[in-house]
């Protein structure tokens, strides 16, 4: 395993190992939202709970739930200590406790940005090159806690057929897939018409772009881009946050913030799978970035 740590980075980690502002950690939960299958997401992550057993000195364990909800539910109940969420996830977790997490990284893209899309795709060989092709067909969504698989697409599609997502209204069928990769893998499979999921739009469409759910089920061997089209494109999404649990000891957290925000500078591969593709790392973010999402997200469920 490569070195990730400085001297002084090191002699600051081993005073936060066993106690921060009176309070002991015997272990650190990392939780990591859907998108992919389980063992997909554990291996990917694996090298960032090596990296941080190491930086804190404790137990480091890697949760991967069935679904979104898995992981705001632990970070609400104070069983995951950090998470990458996406922005909904975020928001929810947000609107049901405001004390729960903090935003404290985003991951930012080749150029710079911190945005995403969510990404509107069939079959190429299906003759569906709009949305308007898909009038009468199936679609699917990704999980109700997604932000590109589901928040964002269920606000702005509707809003350029002039119909609601319903079942029947202008598609012949909506239904969620349970994920990125499920989405992915059923459209692929003529299983729907149609489907969104993530990306930040970047790069070559073969190659699934820079990062995102399509590059990972390139990297994964289960599509060749080549057999997809793209048919619709949301508006920038901001990227969602890394989040650390409020409740944990500051110098825990520090230690966490400082650990992730260098891990493209000191292993890249590392940060390669924990941003799911190509990507410059992570860099500071606050709650201000959501605001707009977390808006979004009160109005869906009233």
């Amino acid at each position: 395993m490569k070195k990730i740590f400085t001297t002084v980075l090191t002699i600051t980690v081993t005073a936060s190992t066993a106690m921060a502002d009176g309070d002991a950690i015997s272990e650190f939960r990392i939780g990591i939202l859907g998108g992919e299958n389980a063992q997909d997401r554990l291996n990917s992550y694996q090298c960032l709970a090596d990296y941080t057993k190491e930086a804190l000195g404790v137990e480091t364990k890697l949760f991967a739930p069935a679904d979104y909800n898995g992981v705001i539910q632990g970070l609400l109940g104070g069983t995951l200590d950090m998470a990458w969420l996406g922005a909904s996830s975020y928001a929810a977790v947000h609107i049901q406790d405001p004390d729960a997490v903090e935003p404290v990284l985003v991951k930012i893209n080749l150029d710079g940005s911190y945005g995403y899309h969510s990404i509107g795709f069939a079959r190429k060989d299906s003759g569906i090159t709009s949305l308007s092709d898909l009038k009468g067909k199936t679609f699917g969504f990704g999980d109700p806690n997604s932000t590109s698989g589901y928040l964002i697409p269920s606000i702005e599609i509707p809003q350029k057929t002039g119909a609601t997502m319903t079942s029947g209204d202008y598609f012949g069928e909506v239904k969620f897939t349970g994920g990125h990769e499920q989405t992915i893998v059923a459209v692929n499979g003529g299983d729907v018409s149609g489907g969104v999921t993530w990306a930040d739009g970047q790069g070559d469409w073969e190659d699934g772009y820079n990062s995102g759910a399509l590059r990972k089920a390139v990297d994964a061997g289960l599509i060749d881009m080549n057999d997809l089209i793209e048919i619709w494109r949301s508006k920038p999404i901001p990227e969602g946050p890394v989040v650390l649990r409020k409740a944990l000891p500051t110098d825990v957290r520090a230690t966490m913030t400082e650990l992730v925000d260098g891990l493209y500078e000191a292993d890249a591969d590392c940060a390669y799978g924990v941003a799911a593709g190509d990507s410059l790392g992570f860099d500071p973010i606050t709650h201000e970035a959501y605001v707009s999402i977390v808006e979004a997200r009160k109005a869906k469920s009233n």
